[in-house]
């Protein structure tokens, strides 16, 4: 009756360190190595797409704590772009406490990029709903307003 659940954990095991090696392998000529393909465009459609939701505590509070569980690895805590995984893969990422970092991009296209990923960032997906997304632009926006830290995660 346990063979099925330990055998899922034997194949991560066996497979992890594989699929990290080839993930984290450099090339030997950096000279020959292809640039990094350009992340793809984000759809026109979203450039004009406003955020619908009007901002609650309750719903900040929420936005924080998906920030904290999905985001924060790779942004940090306080919008930095110093988590702990961007330190680890030596990744350049905007500072979100800085006004400037989403001026280039609408709430449309922020929502494209949260839900489907965009370069190294992966896609949030179908995990979080359309509110929650939207929500969490909001959030982010706070950050860059020195806001962000007076909403407190739901339990």
């Amino acid at each position: 009756m346990l063979k099925p659940f330990l055998f899922i954990p034997l194949l991560l095991l066996v497979g992890a360190p594989g699929f990290w090696q080839q993930t984290q392998s450099t090339p030997q000529n950096p000279s020959t190595a292809a640039a990094p393909a350009a992340p793809a465009p984000i759809p026109p459609e979203y450039a004009n797409r406003t955020n619908p939701v009007k901002p609650t505590p309750e719903s900040l509070a929420r936005a924080k704590q998906i920030y904290s569980w999905d985001c924060a690895l790779c942004h940090a805590d306080n919008g930095s772009g110093k988590g702990d995984v961007a330190v680890e893969q030596k990744l350049d990422l905007l500072d979100l406490r800085d006004p400037s970092a989403l001026k280039p991009w609408t709430d449309g296209q922020l929502f494209y990029i949260i839900r489907n990923g965009r370069g190294k960032m992966p896609a949030e997906g179908p995990r979080a709903k359309d509110d929650e997304v939207w929500n969490l632009i909001i959030y982010l926006h706070s950050m860059s307003k020195g806001q962000a830290s007076t909403a407190t995660p739901a339990s």
